[in-house]
């Protein structure tokens, strides 16, 4: 755990300890606690984003915080459980839905296209962009793992069209993932860095024409 969140913990209530004894915090509703902090983590990332900032965003007191999501880091995996639900499940379903793997990256990278710059929300894609300066060990694994899934998941796909006879036997699987995952990555960043949908499209298209042809 980071000496930030170790200093902001210690003066949480242990849980299960009576912590409302100086009162009855008021009620809240937990959805919307729950999107705001997942706004300001997809903002900011999870090492600039304080238990202060959070209970500001989610206008609920500290104790609120700890009895109804536990410490930060309880926090954020809840968190980013929610994201992939509401906001970053387009790729596991292009995957899944399209005839080909090729169809389904194709998929991907437009929609990626259109998710990572839709207006009144951040840019980019917060397992990604959470994870740039994080110093704390078990968040950083935790996003490094999901991201590895995704590339896992992208090269099985193609490898299951290579053994159909759908892509060329000579297909480098595990690259061809790697470089889609590294485009979905670059893509995010360049949201982030104020690209627009037609732009990230155009490049899009660029990393279609890698593709072989069955």
């Amino acid at each position: 755990m980071a000496s930030s969140e170790k200093s902001e913990r210690a003066g949480a209530p242990a849980r299960g300890t009576g912590g409302r004894g100086r009162g009855r915090p008021r009620s809240f509703d937990r959805a919307t606690a729950l999107e705001k902090a997942l706004m300001a983590f997809w903002e900011h990332g999870y090492e600039a984003t304080s238990v202060s900032d959070l209970t500001r965003v989610m206008d609920i007191g500290t104790p609120s915080l700890y009895a109804a999501f536990g410490d930060k880091r309880s926090l954020f995996e809840e968190v980013v459980q929610e994201y992939g639900t509401r906001y970053g499940s387009f790729g596991d379903r292009a995957l899944a839905e399209e005839p080909t793997a090729r169809a389904g990256i194709e998929r991907m990278l437009r929609e990626a296209a259109v998710e990572y710059t839709a207006p009144g929300r951040p840019h980019g894609c917060l397992v990604i962009h959470a994870a740039v300066n994080c110093s704390t060990p078990e968040v950083e694994e935790s996003l490094r793992e999901r991201r590895n899934a995704n590339i896992a998941a992208i090269e099985s796909r193609i490898a299951a069209d290579v053994a159909a006879g759908l892509l060329p036997p000579h297909t480098e699987a595990a690259t061809l993932a790697r470089y889609t995952g590294a485009m979905i990555q670059g893509m995010s960043q360049q949201a982030r860095d104020g690209a627009s949908r037609g732009e990230l499209e155009a490049l899009a298209e660029i990393a279609l024409a890698v593709w072989p042809r069955g």
